[in-house]
């Protein structure tokens, strides 16, 4: 039987009730096609490629081929990938690939790559850096699948590597290109803020002239009315032998304060300040740099008792951006803002131990360093100090630096307590019943005999700060245009007190009993306009130092 009728037999595989019906057309046609397609199947390839051949394409392609088992070792690799390495393709076999990587952090992404081809079963990427031949670096792309090899378990990865050396430095050359664009954009921009600045500048200098120009305008014109309504020659007289500047009185102990300011005046000498709390140690410090060569620069005030021990050294020699916690910005220090000027010191005998080194430095060579920079700064200051401390006393107990005392004290002056001036009182009376009138605006006209006795009986514990106090609120409390004292004064005689401003100990115990008397007479309410610290004339800061120092508690 023909083999094409046997085949067809087959197809039909007619049953007795089946061949009993006849076929119809569309059957007899799906089995006619089945059998063509079969037939042409059995056909030779005429166009198929000779194994000698694919091999040769392969050989030749312009891509390394590469076959890894899941160690990376190399099972099988083209021509073009051996000339890549620079090995004979039968060199190649069996060997780890890892030897032609040129780095470690290659090796480590060429591993990683294997290990991900296996778990992801997905076409992957890498590039690496491969040895070429005669040691040449190129930059290999790697394309990486894992296909099984037919055996039981068997897993082989096919990769193919391409030579983007040349892409990998257009690349690199591109982004140097960007890169320097990039520069000449900023440069550009920096031109153009710098003339910007330049622009305010001169719009800034342009406007501080005509402020000048109308404030020159304002003074001749202030000038003018002054000379028409003064007698100049008088005023310089009255000046002197009562107003030293700010300094009040014409006493004999004020004398001697008004002869040693004109001698330290219009010298750079460092000045040491001393007397009890209250007397006017800084009005002696002011009037001290407006007879100054430095008097057109400013003079700087330090409290030291009214700064946090923590931000002392911040607030005299200044601090860098982020130099502690919450430093958040750059900050100039009181020395340096005081540059051609004066510092004025107040309080001395407060600063710490440490911070009394970095001073010592400032006094010797003029240089200090901000907080958190290593720049040193030079400065051009002259210092003034005030303590009412017993300096020498506090050097005994280790408390103050014998070497920055010397320096400290070239030129001492001792300003006089009021209880020694009494006969300035009434001049202070007149003043401050002057200041505090225009200040409120209140109309007080007289003070009576028995006022002023009252105020020169008392012995002043809080010296002309307590004065000035008691005045303003005389004036404030006075229902009429004579001043009354809201105050009362013992005018009976009080126990003897040491005349030597340097008997600290007798000092301290009168200071303690005058705040401890001033807090029980307000409730001990330290702060507010009717607290202690007011009536003392004292911040409450320093209030609470004092307290602290005599050991004032509320039982």
């Amino acid at each position: 039987m023909p083999p094409r009728r046997k085949k067809a037999e087959q197809r039909v595989s007619l049953t007795a009730d089946a061949a009993q019906r006849p076929f119809h057309d569309d059957s007899l046609l799906d089995i006619k096609l089945q059998l063509q397609h079969e037939d042409l199947c059995t056909i030779p390839d005429e166009h198929e490629v000779p194994p000698a051949i694919s091999t040769e394409l392969y050989d030749s392609a312009p891509i390394g081929y590469f076959t890894f088992d899941i160690t990376g070792q190399v099972r099988g690799v083209n021509r073009t990938g051996a000339q890549m390495l620079g090995a004979e393709v039968n060199l190649l076999q069996n060997r780890p690939f890892v030897e032609f990587i040129a780095n470690q952090s290659g090796r480590e992404i060429f591993c990683n790559h294997l290990k991900w081809v296996l778990h992801k079963q997905s076409t992957l990427k890498c590039e690496i850096n491969l040895t070429g031949k005669d040691g040449t670096i190129i930059c290999g792309q790697l394309q990486s699948v894992a296909v099984s090899t037919g055996k039981k378990g068997g897993i082989v990865i096919l990769t193919s590597i391409v030579d983007v050396t040349v892409r990998r430095q257009l690349e690199e050359m591109l982004q140097k290109a960007h890169n320097e664009l990039d520069l000449r954009v900023r440069e550009r921009n920096e031109d153009l803020f710098r003339a910007n600045e330049q622009l305010s500048r001169e719009i800034e200098e342009r406007r501080k002239a005509e402020e000048s120009l109308s404030s020159a305008y304002a003074e001749i014109k202030e000038l003018k009315d002054r000379l028409q309504a003064e007698n100049i020659y008088l005023q310089q007289d009255i000046d002197r032998e009562y107003n030293f500047g700010e300094i009040i009185g014409r006493s004999t102990a004020l004398d001697y304060i008004f002869f040693r300011v004109e001698q330290v005046a219009p010298q750079d000498t460092t000045v040491l300040l001393l007397g009890e709390t209250g007397t006017g140690k800084g009005v002696v410090a002011r009037a001290i740099h407006s007879r100054s060569t430095r008097k057109d620069r400013p003079m700087v005030t330090v409290h030291c008792t009214s700064l946090p021990a923590n931000l002392i050294e911040s607030e005299l020699f200044g601090r860098e951006k982020g130099a502690f916690t919450g430093s958040n910005d750059r900050q100039m220090g009181r020395f340096e803002l005081a540059d051609g000027g004066t510092i004025f010191l107040d309080e001395i005998g407060e600063m710490p131990m440490e911070l009394q080194t970095k001073l010592l430095r400032v006094l010797q060579d003029g240089e200090f360093e901000r907080l958190g920079s290593p720049r040193t700064i030079k400065v051009n200051v002259r210092i003034i100090a005030a303590t009412n401390r017993n300096l020498e006393e506090e050097i005994r107990h280790g408390r103050f630096r014998e070497d920055l005392f010397y320096r400290l004290n070239v030129f001492p002056i001792t300003v006089p307590p009021l209880r020694k001036r009494k006969e300035d009182i009434p001049l202070l009376v007149n003043y401050f019943v002057a200041k505090f009138c225009k200040k409120t605006g209140r109309m007080i006209e007289t003070v009576s005999k028995d006022v002023l006795n009252n105020l020169q009986n008392y012995h002043w514990p809080g010296n002309v700060r307590e004065l000035e106090s008691v005045i303003e609120r005389a004036v404030i409390t006075s229902p009429g245009t004579a001043l009354h004292l809201l105050d009362h004064f013992e005018n009976s005689p009080r126990r003897e007190i040491s005349e030597d401003v340097q008997d600290v100990k007798a000092l301290d115990e009168l200071e303690r009993e005058h705040i401890l008397q001033m807090l029980q007479k307000t409730g001990w309410r330290i702060e507010g306009d009717s607290g202690a610290a007011v009536i003392l004339g004292i911040n409450p800061s320093t209030l609470r130092g004092r307290m602290r120092k005599f050991g004032i508690r509320r039982s």
